[in-house]
């Protein structure tokens, strides 16, 4: 936060802005492969991963990660990079 002023500058108050990385269905990846890109990807345990594929695979979206823009993107382009269906909210 800018010290001359209680309130964030611009730039500041982005990066303040909490954003969601969503994983949506798609007919094409297999189980294995999703579950593989999530743990190897985003770190997630092999049962947090089996957790989201299912939930993908039956509500059509969820919920993979959260963060800023900048470090949600970079795991965008890597799960997209191996064929997965990725979108930042």
């Amino acid at each position: 936060m800018n010290k001359a002023s209680k309130y964030p500058l611009k730039s500041e108050a982005n990066d303040l802005i909490k954003k969601s990385l969503y994983l949506i269905n798609d007919q094409y990846n297999t189980f294995e492969h999703v579950i593989d890109c999530l743990v190897v990807i985003c770190e997630l345990k092999p049962l947090q991963a089996e957790q989201c594929t299912l939930i993908t695979h039956y509500n059509g979206i969820c919920e993979i990660a959260s963060g800023s823009f900048e470090e949600l993107s970079d795991l965008q382009e890597d799960l997209s990079i191996y064929g997965l269906n990725v979108e930042i909210i």
